[in-house]
């Protein structure tokens, strides 16, 4: 069985994202939250349920789209997921700080 393993950055940008839609819709904070996990859950069946991250053009590097966030998650080994983080497609994959300085190094 795979074990999905959550960064504490992961779990933090869930937490800041259903903070901010809650400001909206309490209701669609929870939603969006369950989602992420239910989404998440899928890699215990199937590790390789989401495509490779372009930006890392590294296939050990995955993700899943979740309505307008990216659930990033490594490979580590065939029984072994972390799910790295929680991304909106909005925004620059550089600019994340889990992922800052492993772009940096390929833009030298």
């Amino acid at each position: 069985m795979v074990e999905l393993i959550w960064a504490p950055s992961a779990i933090k940008a869930i937490n800041e994202i259903a903070e901010y839609i809650s400001k909206d819709s309490i209701l669609a904070a929870e939603n969006t939250v369950q989602l992420f996990f239910e989404k998440a859950e899928l890699l215990i069946r199937f590790p390789e349920y989401g495509k490779p991250v372009p930006e890392l053009k590294d296939k050990k590097f995955r993700e899943i789209n979740v309505s307008s966030f990216r659930i990033i998650y490594e490979l580590v080994s065939i029984n072994v997921i972390h799910i790295l983080t929680v991304h909106h497609h909005a925004r620059l994959l550089r600019n994340n700080p889990v992922f800052k300085s492993k772009l940096r190094s390929r833009r030298k």
